[in-house]
């Protein structure tokens, strides 16, 4: 007991109030389950099964050889961030200069920068829930207060105008949309948007991000729309962040990126520039060549990301005591296991009526890794990612089945 007190009074509360990233941790367990011999199958890690485009790799290595291998600026060198403006504006219509854009170390240092510049102590976030699992830890290390609105499986997981509008105090300062969303896949309409969008017009102390990391993944063929779209009032206090991780199956080359007003821009590349500095200069060649080459790559992606979703929540819904929604994007399956949780606990199979309870049983006596729903502010439910083969997703549904009968 001393010795932790001991570490307690060490380490800062700025640390001891949060928490690993439960889905790099599961990820961790089951990877040392799988080196030790166990037939693990893996779904929790959010990264497609795909191999980075050829013509991508290419212009890595070109730039190695070329010398690109030093210091760059630290918001990002000047060709990466004229690819990302033109993105902006031929993709999505926004109108952005080089010193309104910065480039990261993966989206989510964009995400951790942006709450380190513009939140202070006891400033409220807004985040919907389910949500990706780091938004209210990151504004926790900001000494901000994360507000976690309750969207369940009723309401699409979505956020409704009116729980947004009784969310809002004095004290927000940030609300956080995230469409695809990373658990549930959910992606907000047109029509959604205008009406959150209606909102925060009305608000003019808050400040608004839209993650569209999954913006690409999509399922349905449907238009993209973000917060910006449907409200471009809002474009002197909205940051959007985006990335190469997911569209190009870029996630080990660590590139991320946000747009904003040319002040929040600036204040996060002053952090930046006392942290990582720049991004790796070979990653962000590489992602130059991603945005600005051929986009054929994508698409064979997302067919197969199709193919799989459709099977997995066909079979989830066929499955006693789960219920699962249709995605819109991502490449997530968030299904309801509140009834299966239930019925495991009450016959013995399970120690506790919990989603981590649920969690642990599949990983330890079928070997299946999933994220229980608790890491994403929903209990209840469990994702899992079909990046992964359909063999793979085959073996562990029939796991999971088992399981649950």
């Amino acid at each position: 007991m001393s010795d932790l007190v001991s570490q307690n009074n060490v380490l800062s509360h700025r640390v001891q109030a949060i928490k690993e990233s439960p889905t790099l941790a599961i990820t961790a367990k089951a990877g040392k389950y799988k080196t030790e011999g166990r037939p693990i199958i893996g779904l929790a890690a959010g990264e497609p099964d795909f191999d980075t485009p050829q013509h991508i790799k290419d212009a890595a290595k070109a730039a190695i050889d070329a010398g690109y291998t030093k210091y760059t600026p630290v918001s990002g060198i000047p060709a990466l961030k004229k690819a990302i403006v033109d993105k902006f504006k031929t993709e999505n219509g926004f109108d952005y200069t080089l010193n309104e854009v910065i480039v990261g170390v993966g989206g989510k240092q964009t995400i951790f920068n942006l709450c380190l510049a513009v939140l202070n102590q006891g400033d409220e976030v807004i985040i919907p829930a389910p949500y990706w699992v780091s938004y209210a830890d990151i504004a926790m290390v900001a000494e901000a207060v994360p507000v976690i609105i309750n969207c369940g499986i009723e309401q699409g997981f979505k956020l409704l105008p009116k729980q947004l509008e009784a969310a809002i105090t004095p004290k927000t300062k940030l609300v956080m949309f995230n469409s695809p969303s990373n658990p549930t896949g959910a992606v907000y309409s047109l029509d959604e948007l205008k009406a959150l969008g209606a909102v925060l017009l009305k608000q003019p102390h808050i400040l608004v991000a839209t993650d569209d990391m999954y913006e690409h993944v999509n399922l349905t063929g449907e238009k993209f729309y973000n917060i910006l779209s449907a409200t471009p009032a809002l474009k002197n206090r909205c940051i959007v962040l985006n990335g190469v991780s997911k569209a190009y199956s870029m996630t080990g080359w660590r590139i991320g990126y946000a747009a904003g007003p040319a002040y929040i821009i600036k204040a996060m590349e002053i952090l930046q520039s006392q942290s990582t500095s720049n991004a790796t200069s070979i990653s962000q060649h590489a992602a130059v060549a991603a945005l600005t080459g051929s986009q054929d790559c994508i698409q064979p992606m997302v067919t197969a990301f199709k193919e799989r979703h459709q099977y997995v929540v066909d079979r989830f819904n066929r499955m006693p005591g789960l219920s699962c929604l249709m995605a819109g994007g991502a490449f997530y399956a968030f299904p309801d296991a509140r009834r299966a949780i239930a019925n495991l606990h009450k016959a013995g199979k399970i120690y506790a009526a919990t989603d981590m309870a649920l969690a642990e049983y599949l990983l330890e006596s079928f070997d299946v890794a999933v994220v229980p729903g608790s890491a994403f502010g929903a209990e209840g439910y469990f994702r899992i990612s079909f990046a992964t083969s359909m063999d793979n997703l085959r073996q562990a549904l029939d796991r999971i089945e088992k399981a649950l009968n």
